[in-house]
């Protein structure tokens, strides 16, 4: 993998502070001195260089608000760095689109990232979702099952009826849009999309635009659950 995904993943810094790292030259892959995009593997021997003391990892749940975007927000739009007062080296783990709301993970933690995101890891979301029209006798089963969008299957997901045009729905991937694709190819649309839980952090009373830290108990089964210590 790439040197600054490596250091990530490793816990040292995240990916965007590792090139930092890198294009200050303290970093060494086998004695040499790294350079920003160099591949490593575990067979690799790499070493940082006059790093400063561990700095201190924090993790926020947040409420995002429609029409704010998670990353790197167009011309006159907002995103959650922007308006978010927390330290500089703070990140949103994944993406909700612009027109869903809902359990944004933030951090300063790189290892956070892939271990979340990873499919192969399938870990749980679960969602609210609001539909157009009612929802037809047979969609439940039909989305459980799995849907083709475009030529891909979606994996086997969990719903559960609220009302005639709303459901709940867990899911272990995150395809781009996933959701409203999966309801568009069962013929209904998505008016309203809400994230309520990623793993065992859960939206509960947070109000939109608003985050809280997560700490003890929730803290240390939240990482747990993806394998860091």
């Amino acid at each position: 993998m790439r040197i600054n995904k490596y250091l990530a993943h490793k816990g040292i810094a995240t990916r965007r502070d590792a090139d930092d790292l890198i294009a200050r030259r303290k970093v060494r892959i086998n004695g040499h001195i790294a350079l920003l995009g160099e591949k490593v593997d575990e067979s690799d021997n790499v070493e940082l260089r006059g790093k400063s003391s561990s700095k201190k990892l924090l993790y926020y749940a947040y409420n995002k608000p429609i029409g704010i975007s998670t990353h790197s927000s167009r011309r006159g739009e907002k995103d959650i760095r922007k308006i978010a007062t927390l330290p500089n080296d703070i990140f949103p783990v994944g993406r909700l689109d612009k027109n869903s709301s809902g359990l944004i993970i933030l951090t300063n933690d790189g290892r956070v990232t892939d271990r979340l995101l990873n499919p192969i890891y399938e870990h749980d979301k679960e969602y609210r979702v609001r539909t157009g029209d009612p929802l037809r006798g047979s969609f439940k089963k039909a989305m459980e099952a799995g849907i083709n969008i475009e030529g891909y299957l979606t994996k086997p997901c969990t719903v559960r009826k609220t009302g005639p045009k709303s459901f709940t729905i867990t899911l272990t991937e995150g395809k781009k849009h996933q959701i409203r694709r999966m309801v568009a190819a069962l013929h209904n649309t998505v008016v309203e999309l809400e994230r309520t839980r990623v793993l065992n952090i859960r939206l509960d009373n947070l109000a939109p635009g608003a985050w809280r830290p997560i700490l003890g108990d929730d803290l240390t089964r939240f990482l747990s659950q993806i394998s860091i210590k």
